[in-house]
């Protein structure tokens, strides 16, 4: 899970990335560090808020690639 963060952060941190995708994934970040819910949940929860903004069009690609490195990781551990 840190390693999704540390990669979704990236995305966040980034000029070139859309304002609006940054506010979701930063609210994904978000929803990884809250413990008080278990981690799968949290998993699930943050792979159904980036899951939306993939298919944003206006995403620049190596963000496209790093979320979805980042989604990969989650769904592990979700499962």
């Amino acid at each position: 899970m840190i390693k999704a963060s540390a990669s979704l952060q990236q995305i966040a941190d980034s000029n070139i990335t859309p304002r609006n995708i940054r506010k979701i994934v930063k609210d994904s970040i978000a929803v990884l560090q809250d413990t008080k819910i278990s981690v799968a949940v949290r998993a699930a929860n943050a792979i159904s808020m980036l899951d939306e903004v993939a298919q944003d069009p206006n995403m620049p690609s190596f963000a496209r690639v790093t979320l979805w490195s980042a989604v990969s990781e989650l769904e592990s551990i979700r499962e």
